[in-house]
């Protein structure tokens, strides 16, 4: 299918690891195309007027690991022939090409990444870069999954990496998009065509200077006191830096707890909420949803971005729901 693509296409991809190397092994197969590769802005799982705007222009439209709202591809589809491969809860647009087997009901555990899912799609063999999404996605985690643990170590193996050499170059790569530099994280998955090994990722100057001064603030907020409620952590973070998923996961998998983090410093008027659970937390994703806050993730996982003013009630409404049998 991708190979009947005509004209001028746009990629847009999430910002994070999964999203970087989903959109690496699509340009790569699309090396021959007249391409480019944008990412939203940071923060937002939706695209902005001028971003619509701006991408209407487009013959063709692949969206790689992001689960953006059904308006905005259907939105895009009345220029362009729409393409989407992503492995987050949603609902199935049927308008155009949806190539997500988790909302199909699919095991997400077969699953576990974009990049992954891109790169079964075009019949590639196991690499670098459909590993480094699953990494990115699960991190430790992903040693839980018999199938995929079994996978990594092989590769591990036969490439002569350790696990914790995939784990410190996806953090090299989420390095840019934590620090806003959107520019950046559209740059990596061009620069990762040139890369043909894990070294080249770990070797990248750049990407090691952002990364200590992000541990250096992670660390700083790690470091404040989290309440539990009910059995829940509850967590505020006030940080310029896009750190909360990052945050969440550290507390939750520390704590092995159910947990809820705000961020009221990335947005000047809006608040970032964030939450892992043992539970699967579709039902919530759908509520935000339903009251129109910018709401996504996965069984285990949900991001929301919305107001100052609704973040209160938001919040109560997650933890009531956390904490009913």
């Amino acid at each position: 299918m991708l190979e009947e693509l005509q004209g001028k296409g746009l990629l847009i991809h999430h910002w994070d690891a999964d999203g970087i190397c989903s959109s690496r092994l699509l340009l790569e197969y699309l090396a021959d195309r007249d391409m480019t590769n944008k990412t939203p802005e940071l923060g937002n799982y939706f695209l902005t007027e001028k971003e619509l705007a701006d991408y209407s222009n487009y013959d063709f439209v692949i969206v790689a690991d992001m689960a953006l709202p059904e308006e905005n591809i259907l939105r895009l589809a009345k220029n362009a022939k729409i393409m989407i491969f992503d492995h987050h809860l949603g609902k199935e647009i049927k308008e155009v090409f949806h190539h997500n087997p988790v909302i199909k009901g699919e095991n997400p555990d077969e699953y576990p990444s974009a990049s992954w899912i891109v790169n079964d799609f075009l019949g590639n063999p196991v690499n670098l870069f459909s590993l480094l999404g699953v990494v990115g996605d699960h991190e430790q985690k992903i040693k839980n999954n018999t199938l995929f643990s079994k996978i990594l170590l092989d590769f591990c193996q036969d490439s002569n990496l350790e696990f914790d050499d995939l784990l410190k170059a996806v953090y090299l790569l989420d390095s840019n998009y934590k620090l806003g530099d959107k520019k950046a994280v559209e740059t990596a998955p061009q620069l990762l065509l040139s890369y043909k090994s894990a070294d080249d990722i770990l070797d990248n100057d750049q990407w090691n200077k952002n990364f200590t001064m992000l541990n250096k603030e992670i660390t700083k907020q790690l470091e404040k006191t989290a309440d539990e409620v009910q059995g829940i952590i509850l967590k505020k973070i006030d940080t310029p830096y896009n750190i909360i998923s990052t945050i969440t996961r550290k507390v939750a998998w520390e704590n092995g707890k159910n947990t809820l983090v705000i961020n009221t410093g990335f947005f000047d008027d809006k608040d970032q909420v964030y939450v892992r659970s043992s539970k699967n937390l579709e039902h919530m994703i759908q509520r935000g949803k339903s009251l129109g806050f910018k709401c996504g993730g996965k069984r285990e996982v949900l991001g929301a971005i919305l107001p100052k003013d609704k973040t209160d009630s938001f919040v109560e409404e997650i933890m009531e729901f956390l904490t009913k049998n």
